[in-house]
């Protein structure tokens, strides 16, 4: 062992010297039990109206359900029919008042047709969840296959393929751009502020081994945000994002799916993989079963960035991640 790595070593040794005392001897673990699915504030959001992209599913999904519950009217635009409409009818099923357009946000005519449809049906538009987003270049709905998927799959820059980074690019920053123009014109004009919330990633918030595309796009998303909330703060409109660690959705699944295929095939023995580095947020480290966080859990914090509770926030980019970002 060298000098410097002697004193490396001698450090961390300090370092755990001055950790809390008796903690890892005297108390027993508790894990973080996640916001039941049912849970809601009653009529928090009654009489609002919100354009979801990206809301058939995952994320999206909870939240369109749970802002209905809360009072809501919600549009869900996305490109996947059967699992938007049948969100829809959950809600309507629930007495809530909720509409389906199939639509892709990198379609400015779709995004226009989507907010003219809030319009008509529900008076106004109030505010918008932008959670429409990809990780890998591929179809929400196609079924995995690595050997012909993996140059559309998550790459560092020198292995990216362009039609990776380009589709990620439109899709994560270039479509959240197209929604937030779409939204705004009509909450503009209605002159009544509003709230909007785009869901981007710890991925906007740091960098993500092996993750070219989608940390230059999450960071493109929150670029936005808080371009967005400096320039319309005098019109009372409030611009956040929301930014998780692994939550468990149809993208997880797949990433793990791609990690696992990916290594399984990588066998060069001097390969070196960052991503191995940190694996885990504090949270998810901390519990028994080492779980992700759960759509819910993101719901509950998207609908109170959405509501009047949160009426001093804006150019916020909260982390809700487990405490992925506090090391």
């Amino acid at each position: 062992m060298n000098t410097r790595n002697r004193l490396l070593v001698g450090l961390f040794a300090a370092a755990s010297l001055f950790s809390t005392p008796g903690v890892a001897q005297d108390y027993k673990p508790v894990d973080i039990q996640p916001i039941s699915p049912s849970f809601f504030t009653p009529n928090r959001h009654a009489g609002k109206t919100y354009l979801i992209t990206g809301g058939a599913r995952g994320i999206g999904a909870a939240s369109a359900i749970r802002l209905a519950r809360e009072g809501a009217n919600v549009v869900i635009l996305d490109v996947l029919s059967k699992e938007g409409n049948e969100t829809v009818a959950l809600i309507r099923s629930e007495g809530g008042k909720a509409d389906f357009v199939k639509g892709d946000v990198r379609r400015s005519a779709d995004l226009d047709a989507a907010v003219a449809l809030a319009v008509k049906n529900y008076g106004e538009l109030n505010g918008a969840l932008n959670a429409a987003g990809i990780m890998a270049a591929i179809p929400p709905d196609a079924k995995f296959d690595y050997q012909k998927q993996k140059r559309l799959m998550p790459s560092p820059i020198a292995d990216a393929d362009d039609e990776y980074f380009n589709t990620l690019m439109e899709v994560n920053s270039t479509g959240i751009f197209k929604s937030m123009r779409s939204e705004l014109h009509a909450i503009l004009k209605q002159g009544k502020g509003g709230s909007i919330v785009n869901i981007c990633s710890i991925a906007g918030l740091t960098g993500l081994a092996g993750n070219s595309a989608y940390v230059a796009s999450k960071h493109a998303c929150n670029g936005l945000t808080r371009n967005g909330a400096i320039d319309y703060a005098p019109y009372g409109i409030r611009v956040n994002s929301v930014n998780m660690a692994a939550t468990h959705t149809a993208m997880t699944d797949m990433a793990t799916e791609y990690v696992m295929a990916a290594a399984k095939e990588n066998t060069a023995p001097k390969t070196v993989n960052m991503g191995r580095v940190k694996t885990l947020s504090l949270l998810g480290y901390a519990d028994s079963q080492k779980r992700q966080s759960t759509v819910w859990e993101q719901a509950a914090v998207i609908c109170f960035l959405l509501s009047d509770e949160a009426s001093n926030l804006t150019g916020t980019l909260m982390a809700t991640d487990g405490g992925w970002t506090a090391y």
